[in-house]
């Protein structure tokens, strides 16, 4: 094979790839600038890669989008300096192309489809200050009571360990560590049959019945940014951080269940989440759901009922609930870099921006709008969730 017939090959690859290229790059653009086309991607498209890719990713032990972001980010950086020619700078800019198609194709286009007022045609609410005050103290009273019952149902645990001979400090560890794993998968149970009982109510049903979370390979970098979980993208996978506190943990995993299923908007996953937890049979999920809003609740008490009335409902939940969410805050701030965490805001409320989030950052506090709505809605919709 002569040296012209070698660049013939390599000239027709190079062509035949730039029109893939620019043909994934049309289908992404054409779809984040049509509701219709996203609806049909999120509903029609993306379930049938998620079946695909997920249960694939799934037998990799680790986080693959994590390493994959990481060396993607080093190459990028590292290549045209190593290199210095401006071939190599085309070549990186091909290359964030493909990753930019690929992200969209594989999760992100799930960003232009309607958004959930309009996918189960539920009209947003101007509640008053009285309907609202009244929302507030049943969400608190329903905090207060499940609050209660763990804390009875944990002391009745107590007695019946202490009641039992345990033969070494080994033995009790290990007793700990199996009780802990065993409500883990009671916990992702409980979420994936609540998914499946609102699958099209707005959100895919579960595609893949053997989900596997996994673990974030740079959870204390998230910790520092203060990033609970995510969803990746790329091999359609999602991840918590290994930081994350016992009772945020079913919440947490229903909140990145739900983008998993989907769902783009935080806001939206943060109401997701709160449905299917809250109506769990399981108590301790049940409790992390109310318990994932808490601070949203208290910051519109302030907000809309004013000073005098945010104190005074303070005073009504419980204190080992004040107790949690004051512990809850000194543990993820003693995690923190200031310099870290304020770069992290920036580009997350420019990355929601970019993908038709117009709230930015501020569509995460959305959830207690999507309750108070799906709450004047429910009882009209044919398929409400009870």
């Amino acid at each position: 094979m002569n040296i012209t017939h070698l660049k013939r090959l390599h000239s027709d690859s190079l062509k035949w790839r730039h029109l893939v290229l620019i043909a994934l790059l049309a289908i992404v653009t054409a779809t984040r600038l049509s509701p219709a086309l996203g609806t049909f991607y999120t509903t029609h498209v993306y379930p049938v890669i998620g079946r695909v890719i997920s249960p694939v990713s799934g037998f990799v032990p680790f986080a693959i989008g994590d390493i994959f972001i990481f060396l993607s980010i080093a190459w990028a950086i590292l290549y045209p300096a190593m290199k210095r020619t401006k071939i190599a700078v085309f070549c990186v800019a091909e290359y964030l192309l493909w990753v930019y198609a690929w992200f969209y194709m594989a999760w992100g286009l799930n960003y232009s489809q309607p958004n959930i007022y309009q996918r189960i045609n539920m009209k947003p609410v101007e509640v008053s200050k009285t309907r609202f005050k009244t929302f507030a103290y049943q969400y608190a009273d329903s905090l207060n009571k499940l609050s209660e019952e763990c804390r009875v149902k944990s002391e009745e645990c107590r007695v019946k360990s202490e009641g039992c001979r345990v033969k070494s400090e080994e033995s009790k560890l290990l007793r700990k560590k199996g009780n802990y794993y065993e409500e883990k998968v009671k916990c992702e149970e409980s979420i994936l049959k609540g998914y499946y009982r609102i699958g099209g109510c707005g959100i895919n049903a579960p595609f893949n019945h053997h989900p596997h979370v996994k673990t974030m390979v740079f959870s204390w970098l998230s910790s520092m940014a203060g990033i609970t979980g995510s969803m990746g993208p790329f091999f359609c996978e999602f991840t918590l951080n290994s930081d994350l506190r016992h009772h945020e943990y079913p919440a947490t995993y229903a909140h990145e269940f739900a983008h998993f299923l989907g769902v783009a908007n935080e806001g939206e996953a943060n109401f997701y989440s709160y449905l299917v937890c809250t109506a769990s049979s399981d108590m301790a999920v049940r409790f992390s759901g109310y318990y994932s809003i808490f601070f949203h609740v208290v910051n519109d008490v302030f907000d809309i009922l004013g000073e005098k009335e945010g104190t005074a409902f303070l005073k009504h939940i419980r204190p080992e609930i004040i107790q949690l969410a004051k512990s809850d805050r000194r543990y993820w701030l003693s995690k923190r870099s200031k310099v870290i965490n304020a770069a992290q805001d920036i580009m997350l409320d420019l990355y929601l921006r970019g993908n038709n989030v117009a709230a930015g950052r501020k569509s995460y506090s959305q959830v207690i709008a999507l309750i108070l709505a799906w709450e004047n809605k429910k009882t009209h919709f044919p398929n409400s969730y009870r």
